[in-house]
C-alpha cells in the first residue's frame, strides 16, 4: 500500500473484519494457524479473500441488518454479519465453524488507560491503532538469529510481525525511545512498546510454526517477563494522509538505553 488516510483508531481499513466463532468469541490465528495462508485486500466495495485450493470470493460490506455481539479478548462489541457464502468459504479455509464480522462502528473499544487518553479508540487490532516497526531492528534482530544459529537460519521476513508503518534509514532499536513523532504531516503518540506473542513463530507461508524470533528475543529483547519488537502509536491528527517514503521525524525522545517503553517507563 503507497499511501493511507490516518484515523483515530488505525489507518482506513485497517483491522476492521475480524472471524468469530458460534459464540461470538474471535478466533485469530495464534489458535488456527491456517488462517495466515488466508490472503485478504480491502476493496471499494468489501473485501476479497484467496486461500489454497479455493476460488476468490469477494464480500461486500454487510449492511448492517444482521448483528453478532462479539467478543475482543473478553472484552464486547457489537459487529455487522458477513453474508453465509462467506462464513461457508472461511470455515473450509480454516477448518473451523467460523463467521465473518465486520466492524462497522470503529468507536467501540477504548484503548487501555494505563497508557492513552480517556477517547482513544481502536479497531480490531490487539491493543492500539497503529504498530510501527524499524527495518534497522529487524536487521538486527535477525543478525542476533543467525549468531545463535550460526547462520543456520534464514532471516525473518517483516511480516512475522504485523506493523501498520515500517521505518527505513533509523538506527538499530531507535523507536524504543521515541515519545511523539510526525510522519509526513500526521503526528503520533509513542504509547508502549509490543510485547510479542507466539503468532510471531508462525511462518505466514506455511504456516509451521518454529522457536524464532522468540527464543532470541527472549535473550536479547526482555523486559519484565516478556519480548519486545516494535512500538505502538495513536493518532493525534486523525484525517491526514501518509505516503510511502514519508519522513519520519522524532518530535519528542527519551535518553536512549531504557528498554521500550512499557509500565514504570515512562521518559
Amino acid at each position: 500500500m503507497s499511501h493511507a488516510v490516518v484515523e483515530p483508531w488505525g489507518l482506513s481499513g485497517d483491522r476492521r473484519w475480524m472471524l468469530v466463532d458460534a459464540a461470538g468469541d474471535q478466533v485469530t490465528a495464534r489458535e488456527v494457524h491456517r488462517m495466515l495462508l488466508i490472503e485478504p485486500h480491502v476493496t471499494p466495495h468489501g473485501l476479497s479473500i484467496a486461500a489454497p485450493d479455493l476460488p476468490v470470493l469477494n464480500v461486500p460490506f454487510p449492511d448492517g441488518r444482521s448483528r453478532i455481539d462479539c467478543r475482543v479478548h473478553g472484552k464486547p462489541i457489537d459487529g455487522a454479519l458477513a453474508g453465509p457464502d462467506a462464513h461457508a468459504w472461511f470455515a473450509k479455509a480454516t477448518g473451523v465453524d467460523v463467521r465473518l464480522v465486520y466492524l462497522d462502528d470503529p468507536t467501540q473499544r477504548p484503548t487501555n488507560p494505563a497508557y492513552t487518553d480517556p477517547g482513544d479508540r481502536v479497531s480490531l487490532a490487539d491493543g492500539y491503532p497503529l504498530l510501527l516497526t524499524c527495518e534497522a531492528s529487524l536487521d538486527a534482530l535477525n543478525d542476533f538469529i543467525a549468531e545463535r544459529s550460526s547462520g543456520d537460519s534464514a532471516p525473518l521476513p517483516m511480516t512475522r510481525f504485523r506493523p501498520s508503518v515500517v521505518v527505513r534509514n533509523a538506527e538499530a532499536w531507535a523507536e524504543d525511545d521515541w515519545r511523539r513523532i510526525r510522519v509526513g504531516e500526521a503526528e503520533f503518540r509513542v504509547v508502549k512498546g509490543c510485547d510479542r506473542c507466539v503468532l510471531t513463530t508462525i511462518d505466514p507461508w506455511t504456516a509451521q510454526r518454529g522457536a524464532e524470533p522468540i527464543a532470541t528475543l527472549a535473550r536479547r529483547r526482555a523486559w519484565d517477563g516478556k519480548t519486545w519488537f516494535g512500538v505502538f502509536l495513536v493518532p493525534d491528527t486523525p484525517g491526514v494522509r501518509i505516503t510511502l517514503d514519508d519522513v519520519v521525524e522524532a518530535l519528542d525522545a527519551a535518553a536512549p538505553g531504557g528498554g521500550p517503553l512499557r509500565s514504570g517507563v515512562t521518559s
